[in-house]
């Protein structure tokens, strides 16, 4: 990260220290700094003692350590107790900062310690954020063109162009093979007869009209209001598999005017399969976990938020669980292929990717992948307020046709189910 360190030592005033004072009991830090000595980690423990005592350049080195850790290699061979070290670090930092009355600061360190930190102190973190959030203030975004703005984003969702302006911009074919099945008022018991059970994928509509987001999410200044100091990653370029693609972190202010500016692929950002609903707690009462997640005994794996502006492309891929892709505000097509013809969207081989197509629908080189180019597929327009199931297994492809957010839910299922 390598936010330059400031302060010095000198103590925390009583009364802004309580404006976010969180205190980590005595076991659990006891706890880590144990085991981070049994990992070596004697300097940061000694800058965590200091942290502890008021010491803002020692707290920004203890997390810098600990964020040093992070990036020694593969993330899945990170050692879980630096994770959380990380997350003590960036409380320990946010508390100074924010007794030094830098909230923006304070709000960054903490959404870096959600976003990287491990799962010990996160309830701490997420309190912490609440305190900050409470004592902000922070009214509506002030100015005589509020209303205009308010009235541009709208318009940004609700662009609707005619079939012919669509196709222009789709891939090869789409709309001419088969359409996903529509369903309205589709009860829970239909929906596993008819469906789950037979892994065929089905868009419901109607299901989320009575969502908060659905008003809400179109209105740039609660976003703002709510969210915007909040640090969030986002992907840049075209999409995940284009060299030039890259990721950052920004606030959702920034974000915010990215996707109002965004004027091509090259800089198209795109907040992707992030789980901002655990970050931002109003975004997460705007919503509500649909009873289809819980088909085939399900538990809920991962809610993720997709947010970005006319034009962002999710590549041929697939993904391993239940997925009820909730279409908020906006517009996207989805195309979908049965996990049987998998060998012909010719799979990349690296394990990393072995979940992705080698194909660009955007642009199919049919000499090279030319058993791509018969093969039937199912695709849709999914309309605001829509949701579609898409099952186990099944490549989709997306893109999005005006500014758009939607919501996956991912789930798991116990019961019988031919694409588990």
């Amino acid at each position: 990260m390598g936010d330059e360190p400031g302060g010095g030592a000198d103590a925390v005033p009583a009364a802004a220290e309580a404006a976010m004072a969180v205190v980590v009991d005595e076991e659990r830090r006891a706890t880590l700094l144990r085991n981070i000595t049994v990992e070596g980690g004697f300097a940061y423990v000694s800058s965590a003692e200091l942290a502890a005592g008021g010491d803002l350049r020692a707290a920004e080195a203890a997390r810098e350590m600990a964020w040093e850790q992070l990036h020694s290699g593969p993330w899945h061979e990170v050692v879980p107790a630096w994770r959380d070290a990380y997350a003590m670090a960036c409380l320990q930092v946010a508390e100074l900062r924010a007794g030094a009355g830098d909230r923006r600061e304070a709000l960054r360190a903490l959404d870096m310690g959600l976003i990287m930190g491990g799962p010990l102190l996160r309830c701490d973190l997420l309190t912490a954020v609440e305190r900050i959030m409470a004592r902000s203030g922070e009214g509506e975004a002030e100015g005589s063109d509020r209303g205009d703005s308010v009235e541009r984003w709208k318009e940004e969702f609700s662009k609707n162009w005619d079939l012919t302006e669509v196709l222009r911009v789709l891939p090869s074919r789409s709309l001419s093979c088969k359409i996903v099945e529509k369903r309205s008022s589709l009860s829970l018991e239909t929906f596993i007869r008819d469906y789950f059970l037979h892994d065929c994928p089905v868009i419901i509509s109607g299901y989320i009209d009575h969502w908060p987001a659905r008003t809400k999410w179109k209105d740039i200044e609660y976003l703002k209001r709510i969210a915007g100091d909040r640090t969030v990653p986002v992907e840049v370029g075209k999409n995940y598999l284009c060299s030039e693609w890259k990721q950052e972190l920004i606030t959702f202010s920034q974000f915010l005017e990215r996707v109002w500016s965004a004027d091509s692929s090259a800089n198209m950002t795109y907040l992707a399969q992030h789980p901002l609903f655990e970050q931002v707690q109003e975004l997460r009462n705007d919503i509500m976990i649909p009873d289809y997640c819980f088909a085939g005994g399900g538990e809920l794996l991962s809610l993720n938020a997709w947010f970005g502006p006319l034009g962002t492309v999710t590549p041929l891929h697939h993904d391993p669980h239940h997925n009820l892709f909730a279409q908020v505000v906006g517009r996207k097509y989805i195309r979908l292929y049965p996990a049987s013809v998998s060998e012909d969207l010719y799979p990349h081989s690296e394990s990393m990717l072995s979940n992705s197509s080698q194909v660009d629908l955007d642009n199919v080189d049919l000499k090279e992948f030319p058993n791509v180019e018969d093969l039937d597929f199912t695709d849709c327009i999914l309309e605001e307020g829509d949701m579609l199931y898409i099952p186990p297994k099944w490549w989709h492809y997306v893109r999005s046709l005006s500014t758009s957010f939607s919501v996956s839910f991912w789930w798991s299922a116990t019961g019988p189910s031919k694409g588990l």
